[in-house]
């Protein structure tokens, strides 16, 4: 059967009240031929997600309904895969050794995108041949799945000359691509002969949106910013400054600019770091 992910504006509900209803939709899947496989809660903006193997979204509503009353507003089909690249799970959380606390380990289902994209590839192996360039993606690949592992960042795609990942943590987030940035400063710092340089792009948000594709907006606008980037720049979309818990300082405002494939211009900032 296919799999769903649905979204609920729960306003007001706590964390032990969604787990609640999780419980009760357990209770039925039997009698509708579903599963509910897991579910997020977001608390300060008040939805939840639930990821449903059923045969079709009507009976995802059905079950709801009749379990606790909270029908879904959006429900799409998804591909488990990358649901646990993003999201990092494809069933409930384990409860913690004596703990009663089913909402244990439930986290927001909102995420951080990252896009990183090494300069001049292609032209690096017409330079170096494919053997010695093969070599430096590697080290390119290294380099950066190290900082990723440092600040619990997740892989979702590896693109060749680049990687895609997600965060929990807008400030890992952050941290992380300072880290890549520095990193990559120093290794070319000591290889002039074939320095590397990135250029990144953050934007954050939830993973339903209105175009039926897991964190469609927010995977295309964490791209755009990293394809509007120079090298050695880190720019993001306003959501992550939004989101910033910190100083924000940190952001220095670049103008409005209009990806490609948006109607409208978007804030674009840069996120200033220092060579370690």
């Amino acid at each position: 059967m296919p799999i769903y992910m649905d979204r609920h504006f729960v306003e007001g509900a706590t964390r032990h009240a969604i787990a609640n209803a999780h419980a009760e939709d357990l209770k039925l899947q039997g009698k509708y031929g579903v599963r509910f496989l897991t579910y997020w809660f977001d608390e300060a903006r008040s939805t939840a997600f639930c990821l449903i193997e059923a045969p079709d979204a009507d009976t995802i509503r059905r079950t709801h309904d009749e379990a606790h009353g909270k029908v879904p507003n959006e429900i799409m089909e998804v591909d488990p895969v990358v649901v646990e690249a993003f999201l990092g799970r494809v069933n409930d959380p384990p409860v913690p050794r004596g703990s009663s606390d089913r909402a244990a380990g439930v986290d927001s289902a909102f995420r951080a995108v990252m896009f990183t994209d090494l300069q001049d590839s292609t032209a690096m192996t017409s330079a170096l041949g494919d053997a010695r360039a093969l070599h430096l993606l590697h080290v390119h690949n290294v380099m950066t799945r190290d900082a990723l592992r440092q600040y619990d960042g997740r892989e979702v795609k590896h693109l060749g000359d680049g990687i895609m990942a997600s965060f929990v943590s807008i400030r890992k987030a952050l941290d992380c691509a300072v880290a890549i940035q520095q990193a990559f400063a120093e290794y070319s710092g000591h290889h002039s002969d074939t320095p590397m340089r990135l250029r990144i792009g953050l934007s954050a948000g939830e993973p339903v949106e209105e175009n039926s594709d897991l964190f469609g907006a927010t995977v295309q606008l964490a791209a755009r910013m990293c394809s509007h980037a120079k090298p050695d720049q880190i720019l993001v979309a306003e959501s992550i400054v939004e989101h910033y818990g910190g100083d924000k300082s940190r952001f220095v405002a670049m103008g409005n600019v209009t990806p490609k494939g948006f109607e409208r211009a978007v804030p674009v900032y840069e996120v200033a770091w220092v060579r370690s």
